[in-house]
């Protein structure tokens, strides 16, 4: 039985129909201004054997799903690394006391195909995606899918455009581009998957980021490059907007209150639900 300071967040409070574990914090550590590292013990956790496998995080106080990449996952320590903003709902939380805090991980899940014979494969994303490059990049290095069947030793390249000075976050022997972020705070991978000098042969393009750009990057890949969707694999982790539109409840306030009546999940479930107007 996992034990923490802080109350459990249920599995049967969530919506999502993933499969789900109990969880607790074991630790965290800061790898840069903008980015910490969680290890959790996550009893029951398999890994699908898929390098950029992700899986769901609910927080204490929350029942939003918020989806992160298995950085590593051995035995039942899970690692994932954390994209620090300036506020959000894992943000708040784990750039606070979160250590031995329980948790909800839903199970693991991953897309990243490339074909048995790619001989090359490129991989571009800003920091949301760093995690996911480097364990692709790591399983590149020597590591095979047990998935896919796919084994490394191809050519590998990244571009990643990231706001930290991030050396050696990535294994060594990768032809890394480090790219700054542009003050304005656009992402300029779009120009950077344009200008490319795409090699010959069979090979993999990946690409994660803003949801936006990934849409205009999977048609210019389409429609320009004429890449067939084996080819490629493009995902939006994240959504921009003009301004942080708030929630028309938010589940913080109601779920401390009923922990402090002594409501159950379910209780405080239907409480949300209800001040929602559903």
């Amino acid at each position: 039985m996992l034990t923490g300071k802080r109350s459990q967040t249920r599995l049967d409070a969530m919506s999502t129909r993933a499969q789900r574990y109990d969880a607790v914090v074991l630790s965290r550590a800061r790898i840069s201004p903008h980015l910490l590292r969680l290890t959790l013990s996550v009893p029951g956790l398999e890994s699908t054997g898929i390098a950029d496998e992700w899986v769901g995080l609910v927080v204490p106080g929350q029942f939003q799903v918020r989806y992160y990449t298995v950085r590593s996952l051995d035995s039942d320590h899970l690692v994932i690394d954390v994209v620090v903003h300036e506020e959000g709902l894992v943000t708040g939380w784990a750039t606070g006391d979160c250590d031995g805090d329980r948790v909800v991980i839903t199970g693991a899940q991953g897309s990243f195909d490339p074909p048995e014979d790619a001989a090359w494969l490129m991989l571009v994303g800003d920091l949301t995606a760093l995690p996911a490059m480097a364990r692709i990049a790591e399983t590149v290095a020597g590591r095979s899918s047990a998935t896919s069947g796919w084994s490394g030793g191809v050519e590998t390249r990244i571009w990643a455009e990231v706001p930290d000075d991030l050396t050696g976050y990535l294994p060594d022997g990768v032809d890394v581009t480090w790219l700054e972020p542009p003050a304005e705070g656009q992402s300029r991978l779009g120009e950077v998957v344009e200008g490319i000098d795409w090699p010959s042969g069979e090979g993999y393009f990946w690409m994660a980021g803003e949801s936006a750009q990934m849409r205009t990057i999977r048609k210019y890949l389409m429609r320009e490059r004429r890449l067939p969707s084996t080819a490629y694999d493009v995902m939006g982790y994240w959504r921009a907007v003009a301004a942080r539109q708030p929630r028309s409840v938010d589940p913080g306030p109601i779920w401390q209150a009923g922990r402090a009546a002594g409501h159950s999940d379910e209780q405080i479930w239907a409480a949300y639900d209800e001040a929602r107007g559903g």
